[in-house]
C-alpha cells in the first residue's frame, strides 16, 4: 500500500464539470497514491464515467485543479494524460477481434525494421510483458475473438501497460465475467499494485471492491459522499453511502492531525 507521507500520484481538488444545465461533477476531491487501488463507486448517474473522462482528458474539468505528483497540471486532451503516465481501459476494451494478441497490443504503435513490420520483436515484447505480469495466454498468435472474457480483459490492460504508465483507470473490468475470469482480472490488479502502479477501479460489484481495493471513494449525484478504508468498513456502510441513506458519511480519508 502507498506510503502515507508520499505525495499522491494524482490529486483532484474541487473539480467541477457541467454539460449545459446539467451539473455532472461538483467540488469533487480525490487522491490516488502509487501502489494503491482506489475503488470509485456510485449509482448510475453518480458521475463516475464523467470523472474518468476528466482524468483521462476526454472531457476537461470546467473548474478545479488536477495535481500530478504534487504539482498542478493541465489535462485538456487524452495525449496530456498519456504524457503524464495515465492510461485508461474502457469497458468496451476496444480490441480488434480479427487481430491476434500481438497485433492488438501494438495496434497504432507497430515496430518496423527497414519499412517492414518486425513481427519477431513485437512478439518478443508481448511475451515479455505477459510473463512479467504473470498473464497466461497459451498462444499470442490466436485472434482475440477466440479468447475468454477474462483473457480479453487482461490483453486490454496489458496494451495499456505498454506505455509504462504510473496510473491505470479501469472502467468496470469485471463486468459480464464469470467467477474464474473475474478472479484472473482481480489477481492482475493485485499484481499491478505490487509493482507500484496506482489503480482507479470503477466497479458496481462490492465483492470485487472488498477483495482488491484499499479505499472506496463514493460519488453521489456528482459529489463526494464518503471515503472508506476497505478493511474497517462494512459493505452495508458503503451501500448506505451510495444510496444516500448516510449522506456525507465520511468526508475525508486522511484528515489533518487534530481534525476529525
Amino acid at each position: 500500500m502507498a506510503h502515507p507521507s508520499a505525495p499522491p500520484l494524482l490529486a483532484l481538488r474541487g473539480v467541477f464539470k457541467r454539460f449545459g444545465a446539467v451539473q455532472a461533477l461538483a467540488d469533487v476531491e480525490l487522491e490516488i497514491h502509487a501502489g494503491e487501488v482506489i475503488a470509485l463507486v456510485g449509482d448510475n448517474g453518480a458521475g463516475k464515467s464523467t470523472l474518468i473522462k476528466v482524468i483521462s482528458g476526454v472531457e476537461p474539468a470546467d473548474e478545479g485543479v488536477l495535481e500530478w505528483e504534487g504539482r498542478p497540471v493541465h489535462v485538456g486532451r487524452p495525449h496530456d494524460a498519456q504524457h503524464l503516465g495515465i492510461a485508461t481501459v474502457y469497458q468496451d476494451l476496444a480490441l480488434c477481434d480479427n487481430l491476434d494478441v500481438v497485433g492488438n497490443l501494438f495496434l497504432g504503435r507497430e515496430i518496423s525494421k527497414v519499412g517492414v513490420l518486425d513481427e519477431v520483436e513485437m512478439e518478443r515484447r508481448t511475451l515479455g510483458l505477459l510473463n512479467k505480469l504473470s498473464i497466461r495466454i497459451p498462444d499470442v498468435r490466436r485472434p482475440v475473438a477466440s479468447l475468454s472474457g477474462g483473457q480479453r480483459q487482461t490483453v486490454a490492460i496489458s496494451r495499456a501497460l505498454l506505455g509504462e504508465p504510473q496510473l491505470l483507470l479501469l472502467d468496470e473490468p469485471t463486468a459480464s465475467l464469470g467467477i474464474e475470469q473475474t478472479a484472473q482480472v482481480l489477481d492482475l490488479v493485485d499484481r499491478l499494485r505490487d509493482r507500484g502502479h496506482g489503480v482507479l477501479l470503477i466497479s458496481h460489484n462490492l465483492g470485487d471492491v472488498k477483495a482488491v481495493a484499499d479505499c472506496v471513494a463514493v460519488l453521489r449525484l456528482g459529489r463526494n459522499n464518503g471515503f472508506f478504508d476497505v478493511t474497517t468498513t462494512s459493505q452495508e456502510q458503503i451501500v448506505s453511502s451510495i444510496t444516500g441513506a448516510s449522506d456525507n458519511a465520511v468526508t475525508r480519508r486522511r484528515a489533518p492531525e487534530g481534525e476529525l
